[in-house]
């Protein structure tokens, strides 16, 4: 069924390409492909996280407020002089405490994962507004910070770099090892998986540390191409994840994921967007076509799992 799912995301991806393709001779210029590469890097870091906390059957909804905070917190510290590798340690690690927080109220204290991260979204996006006040805080354009959101090396975009990365170790993780098989069984069974002696609430809190890093990732990433951090960065964020994952053929009950089809999902989401853009089309129609998407792919993805769920 997984395989069927990543077939019928290929299909539909080739399909929204020809379209674009057809309306615009720009889409399909080694110049547009790259910028769609270079532009869907965070959501692609992001996307390859959320599958692990999906596949466990759970949600995390604080990521866009996670890459907000994030990327104001870079400029800031940048400003004050702290040293850039510094920077992004610390962002690093204040992504994985987030996650560990959040996962600690899930996995620990049982409240379920879509209260717990609506909370830390409202809270997160917060904290960066106090702290920017609503303005953008740049950062100084020969910091070497921004190498890691505009640098290019052997044609290719850096941020493309650092995405590719990330899939191979997520794609090696969740199809590989241990930790892997124990998010999909969670998914399927969480109770079966205890039984078996796996420490099933430390593999959710985990998920969401992992999450929460990745969506820290792309904060940095995000600060370093605009060369500002802005508490408004990342609205709507999360639901692109949320539709790149889906979309992908991870069934949102869990106990099924796939990372190749998220990947695949993540690009048709980003295309969509770049192909609306090059159509001059307003650019407050892709919201509309994104939260079709996600109508869509969750009624998909219901019609493909549900039977699966009865049975269980």
């Amino acid at each position: 069924m997984a395989n069927g799912s990543v077939v019928s995301i290929a299909i539909f991806f080739l399909v929204v390409c020809l379209l674009f393709s057809g309306i615009t001779d720009a889409f399909l210029t080694a110049p547009n492909l790259l910028n769609i590469v270079r532009q869907s890097a965070p959501l692609l870091i992001v996307a390859a996280a959320m599958t692990f906390v999906i596949t466990t059957g759970g949600i995390d909804l604080s990521v866009g407020s996670v890459l907000a905070l994030v990327a104001t917190l870079s400029a800031v510290t940048l400003q004050a002089g702290l040293p850039w590798p510094l920077v992004i340690v610390a962002m690093l690690l204040l992504g994985a405490a987030i996650g560990a927080i959040q996962g600690f109220f899930i996995a620990y204290e049982r409240i379920p994962a879509f209260i717990v991260t609506l909370a830390g979204l409202s809270v997160i996006r917060g904290i960066a507004l106090l702290i920017t006040g609503g303005y953008s805080i740049p950062v100084e354009a020969t910091s070497p910070f921004t190498v890691i959101g505009r640098a290019w090396f052997l044609g290719v975009p850096v941020p493309a770099l650092i995405a590719l990365v990330v899939l191979v170790v997520a794609y090696l993780v969740f199809n590989e090892t241990r930790f892997g098989r124990y998010v999909t069984g969670i998914g399927a069974n969480a109770e079966a998986v205890r039984r078996a002696g796996v420490d099933t609430r430390l593999t959710t809190l985990m998920v969401y540390v992992l999450s929460s890093t990745a969506a820290a990732a792309a904060g940095i990433i995000l600060a370093a191409r605009l060369g500002s951090g802005s508490s408004n960065a990342g609205q709507g964020f999360e639901l692109e994840v949320i539709a790149a994952v889906v979309l992908g053929g991870t069934s949102l009950f869990g106990g099924r994921g796939t990372l190749i089809g998220t990947v695949l999902g993540a690009l048709t989401v980003a295309v969509i967007g770049n192909g609306l853009i090059l159509a001059h089309m307003s650019p407050f129609f892709t919201p509309i076509v994104t939260g079709t998407i996600i109508l869509v792919a969750i009624w998909l993805n219901f019609r493909l799992f549900r039977g699966a769920i009865r049975s269980r």
